[in-house]
């Protein structure tokens, strides 16, 4: 899949953090991955593991093609674009920056903003706090929905019934959570195998 869009492009964008590692979650899991991390989030999750993230303003701006070729000096060619969210910036001139260089884009977005950028592969993953947009449920890859009390089950419904047939559907148990939540969320799999457990087996093995 590879979705398109056409808005204003720009040279820089704030960074919080890149780093080459491997994906922890969702249908690439364990795969080699270069992560580029935006700054700014207006979402603003009360259990978000990365609220330094939020303000956009105390990351550096940095330059596209400098971006492009600290990732490109890796040899694994996937990069995910996640934040913040990072759809608060367009990223149109950094995916098409990454595809010439021969990498799969993917982004992790709560799908709160405007679609921009060209993508292989996009996770959405709804938060409460603001919805996502239907434009972005409709060529959503894979739907991740982070699972923090019982109630949040028919609420990972509700999204699923906006993806397309195609997407893959995972629950994850929130972290600080996830002991209470994981069994639920198997005996809920069991009795609906539409849907996968992601577990953020990152913070297991103790990588980026």
């Amino acid at each position: 899949m590879s979705v398109i869009t056409t808005n204003t492009k720009t040279s820089t964008l704030p960074v919080m953090e890149s780093f080459y590692t491997l994906q922890g979650e969702g249908y690439y899991q364990g795969k080699a991955a270069y992560f580029i991390r935006l700054g700014g989030c207006d979402v603003g999750c009360h259990w978000c593991d990365v609220k330094e993230s939020w303000d956009a303003l105390k990351h550096p701006q940095r330059e596209i093609t400098d971006i492009v070729e600290e990732a490109a000096a890796q040899p694994g060619r996937l990069a995910v674009i996640t934040g913040g969210e990072p759809l608060m910036h367009n990223l149109d001139a950094l995916t098409k920056a990454l595809h010439k260089k021969g990498f799969r884009t993917h982004m992790e977005t709560s799908g709160s903003s405007p679609l921009s950028g060209s993508w292989d592969w996009i996770t959405l993953s709804p938060k409460k706090f603001k919805a996502p947009l239907p434009e972005v449920c409709k060529v959503a890859s894979e739907l991740k929905v982070v699972i923090f009390n019982k109630s949040d089950f028919a609420w990972a419904e509700k999204y699923a019934a906006l993806v397309s047939k195609q997407c893959k559907l995972y629950l994850a148990p929130e972290w600080d959570r996830s002991a209470e939540m994981t069994p639920l969320i198997i005996d809920y799999i069991k009795e609906h195998p539409e849907w996968g457990l992601s577990l953020q087996v990152h913070k297991y093995i103790n990588v980026p």
